[in-house]
Protein backbone atom coordinates (compact mmCIF):
# COMPACT_ATOMS: atom_id res chain seq x y z
CA UNK A 1 0.00 0.00 0.00
CA UNK A 2 1.56 3.01 -1.09
CA UNK A 3 0.20 6.62 0.74
CA UNK A 4 1.07 9.65 -1.41
CA UNK A 5 0.44 12.42 0.33
CA UNK A 6 -0.55 15.73 -1.62
CA UNK A 7 0.79 18.26 0.99
CA UNK A 8 4.04 18.92 0.65
CA UNK A 9 6.17 19.01 3.68
CA UNK A 10 7.23 21.87 5.44
CA UNK A 11 10.74 22.05 7.78
CA UNK A 12 10.40 23.82 10.86
CA UNK A 13 10.90 26.91 11.07
CA UNK A 14 13.74 26.78 14.15
CA UNK A 15 14.82 30.53 13.90
CA UNK A 16 11.08 31.77 14.73
CA UNK A 17 10.88 28.64 17.72
CA UNK A 18 13.95 30.49 19.13
CA UNK A 19 13.19 33.58 19.60
CA UNK A 20 9.47 33.03 20.55
CA UNK A 21 10.78 30.86 22.92
CA UNK A 22 13.22 33.39 23.83
CA UNK A 23 11.13 36.29 23.80
CA UNK A 24 7.96 34.21 26.03
CA UNK A 25 11.01 33.17 28.57
CA UNK A 26 12.70 36.56 28.73
CA UNK A 27 9.33 38.37 29.10
CA UNK A 28 8.10 35.95 31.89
CA UNK A 29 11.10 36.66 33.77
CA UNK A 30 10.62 40.92 33.45
CA UNK A 31 7.62 40.15 34.83
CA UNK A 32 7.96 37.61 37.38
CA UNK A 33 10.95 40.04 38.83
CA UNK A 34 9.86 43.65 38.08
CA UNK A 35 6.04 43.01 38.74
CA UNK A 36 5.18 39.79 41.09
CA UNK A 37 8.14 39.95 43.37
CA UNK A 38 8.64 42.90 44.17
CA UNK A 39 4.42 43.20 44.51
CA UNK A 40 4.36 40.15 47.13
CA UNK A 41 7.64 42.31 49.21
CA UNK A 42 5.71 45.12 49.29
CA UNK A 43 2.21 43.45 50.73
CA UNK A 44 3.84 41.72 53.37
CA UNK A 45 3.29 38.07 51.85
CA UNK A 46 6.58 37.17 53.13
CA UNK A 47 6.09 37.25 56.36
CA UNK A 48 2.67 35.28 55.96
CA UNK A 49 2.70 31.29 57.02
CA UNK A 50 1.68 30.20 53.82
CA UNK A 51 4.13 32.01 51.80
CA UNK A 52 6.90 28.99 51.29
CA UNK A 53 4.17 26.50 49.57
CA UNK A 54 2.92 29.13 47.74
CA UNK A 55 6.42 30.66 46.11
CA UNK A 56 7.18 26.67 45.47
CA UNK A 57 3.99 27.02 43.10
CA UNK A 58 4.44 29.84 41.35
CA UNK A 59 8.38 29.52 41.12
CA UNK A 60 8.09 25.55 40.22
CA UNK A 61 5.67 26.05 37.53
CA UNK A 62 7.93 28.77 35.76
CA UNK A 63 11.49 26.97 36.37
CA UNK A 64 9.59 24.16 34.66
CA UNK A 65 8.90 26.19 31.68
CA UNK A 66 11.77 28.06 32.10
CA UNK A 67 13.54 24.38 31.11
CA UNK A 68 11.19 23.54 28.31
CA UNK A 69 12.14 26.83 26.55
CA UNK A 70 15.83 26.81 27.62
CA UNK A 71 15.91 23.19 25.81
CA UNK A 72 14.01 24.14 22.77
CA UNK A 73 16.65 26.87 21.93
CA UNK A 74 19.65 24.31 22.83
CA UNK A 75 18.21 21.95 20.03
CA UNK A 76 17.58 25.11 17.87
CA UNK A 77 21.22 26.09 18.00
CA UNK A 78 22.40 22.78 17.79
CA UNK A 79 20.21 21.71 14.72
CA UNK A 80 21.32 25.29 13.08
CA UNK A 81 24.87 24.15 13.93
CA UNK A 82 24.94 20.44 12.91
CA UNK A 83 21.89 20.45 10.23
CA UNK A 84 22.25 20.42 6.67
CA UNK A 85 21.08 24.37 6.63
CA UNK A 86 23.39 26.56 4.74
CA UNK A 87 21.07 29.40 5.49
CA UNK A 88 22.68 30.40 8.61
CA UNK A 89 25.73 29.70 10.62
CA UNK A 90 25.67 29.80 14.34
CA UNK A 91 29.09 29.83 15.96
CA UNK A 92 30.05 27.74 19.10
CA UNK A 93 29.34 31.23 21.43
CA UNK A 94 25.52 30.29 20.62
CA UNK A 95 25.65 27.17 21.67
CA UNK A 96 27.63 28.00 24.77
CA UNK A 97 24.92 30.31 25.89
CA UNK A 98 22.40 28.28 25.23
CA UNK A 99 24.24 26.06 27.23
CA UNK A 100 24.73 28.25 29.80
CA UNK A 101 21.02 29.07 29.80
CA UNK A 102 19.97 25.61 30.01
CA UNK A 103 21.95 25.27 33.02
CA UNK A 104 20.60 28.26 35.06
CA UNK A 105 17.08 26.95 34.48
CA UNK A 106 17.75 23.42 35.80
CA UNK A 107 19.52 24.99 38.77
CA UNK A 108 16.39 26.77 39.10
CA UNK A 109 14.21 24.33 39.08
CA UNK A 110 16.44 21.76 40.94
CA UNK A 111 18.94 23.09 43.14
CA UNK A 112 17.50 26.89 43.97
CA UNK A 113 14.03 27.00 43.86
CA UNK A 114 13.22 23.67 46.58
CA UNK A 115 16.16 24.79 49.15
CA UNK A 116 14.94 28.67 49.49
CA UNK A 117 11.41 27.04 49.56
CA UNK A 118 12.48 24.73 52.43
CA UNK A 119 14.33 27.12 54.37
CA UNK A 120 10.66 29.42 54.12
CA UNK A 121 8.40 26.74 55.49
CA UNK A 122 7.60 27.39 58.75
CA UNK A 123 7.02 23.77 60.81
CA UNK A 124 6.10 25.03 63.99
CA UNK A 125 2.57 26.93 63.20
CA UNK A 126 2.74 28.43 66.86
CA UNK A 127 6.15 30.25 65.96
CA UNK A 128 6.56 33.35 64.52
CA UNK A 129 8.63 33.83 61.17
CA UNK A 130 11.52 35.42 62.00
CA UNK A 131 14.26 37.77 60.18
CA UNK A 132 15.81 36.29 56.98
CA UNK A 133 18.69 33.60 57.55
CA UNK A 134 22.21 34.20 55.98
CA UNK A 135 22.16 31.19 54.11
CA UNK A 136 18.69 32.81 52.76
CA UNK A 137 20.29 35.83 52.04
CA UNK A 138 23.03 34.25 50.07
CA UNK A 139 20.48 31.93 47.83
CA UNK A 140 18.92 35.29 47.07
CA UNK A 141 22.06 37.03 45.93
CA UNK A 142 22.82 33.66 43.84
CA UNK A 143 19.26 33.94 42.33
CA UNK A 144 19.85 37.58 41.32
CA UNK A 145 23.43 36.80 39.86
CA UNK A 146 21.72 33.55 38.07
CA UNK A 147 19.02 36.08 36.75
CA UNK A 148 20.78 38.84 35.26
CA UNK A 149 23.25 36.19 33.60
CA UNK A 150 20.10 34.85 32.39
CA UNK A 151 18.86 37.69 31.13
CA UNK A 152 21.96 38.90 29.76
CA UNK A 153 22.80 35.86 27.68
CA UNK A 154 18.97 35.51 26.57
CA UNK A 155 19.14 38.93 25.44
CA UNK A 156 22.31 37.80 23.12
CA UNK A 157 21.39 35.22 22.10
CA UNK A 158 17.92 36.84 20.56
CA UNK A 159 19.90 39.88 19.39
CA UNK A 160 22.05 37.47 17.59
CA UNK A 161 19.12 35.33 15.94
CA UNK A 162 16.66 38.69 15.00
CA UNK A 163 20.04 40.07 13.19
CA UNK A 164 19.86 36.85 11.35
CA UNK A 165 16.63 36.90 10.17
CA UNK A 166 16.86 40.43 9.22
CA UNK A 167 19.52 39.71 6.92
CA UNK A 168 18.11 36.41 5.28
CA UNK A 169 15.06 38.47 3.91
Amino acid sequence: MNFVSSRPSRQINWQTIIMFALGFWLSGSLVLDCLIIPGLLSAGMMNEPGFAGASYTIFGSFNHVEALCAALVLTGCLVFRYGDRSTMHINNKSIFLATVLLAIALVYTYNLTPHMSAMGLSLNQFESIGATSGSMTTMHVSYWILEATKLICGATLLRSFYRNSCSLG
